[in-house]
């Protein structure tokens, strides 16, 4: 992020309420990582698995799917997997559905990750929510990380938006304020979880 980027959202932070210039300011300015050095199949089955659990808590059931493989490409073995295998790892029932699937659907060839990356955001969107258990907060995650998209702005989190609404107004919708931060808001959304120190994996 750069400073220029920093110093406007301390600009539009402060029409709007003191303490989200405050909460911005401490923060400093945030680092976008893209993810994408794996298969996107792998990235949203990651992502699946860690939806509504603390980060903490995702790493650790991620870290015992990841032991599962034994080296063997993640893909292959999520979707040749038998689900008490999996929900020995700490995965739900419909998250061991979902994340076969999803490894089904890599393996078969319909996630090429170039073909979604010419997409416009909203339209990969509606392609990903398609598939068994990737809803909106997923496809959030996977624009923002692992297509590297600046200006999503996830109002399924949670975290993100009761953060904004707790430095603005519980009044005022979460989506109108972002639109002050256009076209950068998935760093909104970064800031939001660092104050919350709840930046998900």
């Amino acid at each position: 992020m750069s400073r220029n980027v920093h110093a406007r959202f301390l600009e539009a932070a402060g029409d709007l309420s003191p303490e989200l210039k405050n909460a911005l300011a401490a923060c400093g300015p945030q680092t976008f990582r893209k993810r994408s050095d794996g298969p996107l199949a792998d990235y949203l089955c990651r992502a699946v698995a860690g939806q509504q659990l603390s980060v903490t808590a995702a790493r650790t059931i991620w870290g015992r799917v990841e032991a599962l493989c034994d080296e063997r490409p993640l893909g292959e073995v999520l979707a040749e997997a038998e689900e008490a295998a999996l929900r020995g790892c700490g995965l739900s029932g419909a998250k061991c559905r979902a994340v076969r699937a999803i490894a089904e659907a890599g393996r078969a060839g319909a996630l090429n990750a170039e073909e979604l990356a010419a997409s416009p955001s909203e339209e990969r969107a509606a392609r990903l929510t398609v598939l068994k258990g990737v809803g909106p907060w997923t496809a959030d995650m996977v624009n923002m990380f692992y297509f590297g998209d600046r200006d999503i702005w996830p109002d399924g989190d949670v975290t993100a938006r009761k953060t904004l609404e707790r430095l603005t107004s519980r009044r005022r919708k979460t989506t109108r304020t972002a639109e002050r931060f256009a076209p950068h808001r998935s760093y909104l959304a970064l800031y939001m979880w660092s104050v919350a120190d709840a930046k998900p994996e």
